[in-house]
């Protein structure tokens, strides 16, 4: 099927782009990018993914019902059915994106990536200079590392994710295009949009790849949620005025957050 077909298909049912999106596993973003042509070569996986969402449970073929000008389509599965369908997506895909879309890929699903705010920019700012101080005073084998980067967390392709910061002490994980392999500390901060991701999903993908220590910032409660799973399974929480010891370096690195929050409590 072609995308001008697809499209025809689109209007004729009376789908969103939400509603395409949430049946394929597809962004949103993508699929406008596709749909409007701004995105000239999608790979035949996405095509596939939003061909299948669009003929799911279709009583005829698509030429019939473009012939009759009817509405023989029903959905008659909750979304989480089709999602489960399409998660399916590979580097080769997330490597055929258009440069400047921001996605993550895990286990085979794009998550879309909105634009951080300027508070989350700032806060992972002055981090990364706390952090990045000390690193390079020490002089080991860490390098500390700020986001857009891309990290191959899983021995498989269906995984690539950009934390907000990190720290790899492995110097044999860092490509040239991307790191591979498990960083030893991430942080995310924590917004409306990837609340969820970060606490439940992410959380999980990194315990489960041999991430050692993963700190969640949240700004809004201002507060910072901090798993160092070679000590506890649990997470400590630390207030917003606390100096936090990164358990990677044995608490000799510690985070001044009362520095970053008096700073955006500025603004």
């Amino acid at each position: 099927m072609t995308v001008k077909e697809m499209l025809d298909l689109k209007e004729t049912k009376g789908y969103s782009d939400n509603n395409l999106a949430e049946l394929s596993g597809v962004p949103v973003c993508m699929i406008q990018e596709i749909f409007s042509g701004e995105w000239k070569n999608p790979t035949e996986a996405i095509l596939q993914s939003l061909e299948k969402a669009l003929l799911k449970h279709s009583s005829v073929s698509y030429d019939n019902a473009k012939a009759d000008g009817k509405e023989p389509f029903r959905l008659e599965a909750p979304a989480a059915e089709y999602r489960a369908s399409c998660d399916g997506f590979t580097l080769d895909d997330y490597y055929a994106l258009p440069d400047e879309r921001r996605v993550e890929l895990i286990d085979g699903v794009f998550y879309d990536m909105a634009a951080p705010s300027t508070y989350h920019q700032l806060c992972i700012g002055k981090l990364y200079m706390q952090a990045a101080s000390y690193i390079g005073k020490k002089r080991g084998d860490c390098i500390p590392f700020m986001s857009p980067v891309d990290i191959q967390l899983d021995d498989n392709n269906k995984t690539m994710v950009q934390p907000d910061f990190l720290i790899v002490c492995d110097p044999k994980k860092i490509a040239k295009r991307c790191i591979v392999g498990a960083p030893d500390f991430i942080v995310e901060v924590l917004s409306e949009s990837t609340r969820k991701k970060d606490m439940i999903l992410k959380l999980a993908k990194y315990r489960e790849a041999g991430v050692r220590e993963y700190w969640l910032i949240d700004l809004e409660k201002e507060r910072v949620l901090k798993y160092f799973w070679e000590e506890d399974d649990f997470p400590h929480i630390f207030s917003a005025n606390a100096k936090i010891p990164v358990g990677i370096y044995g608490g000799e690195l510690i985070i001044d957050m009362d520095e970053i929050f008096q700073t955006l409590r500025t603004l």
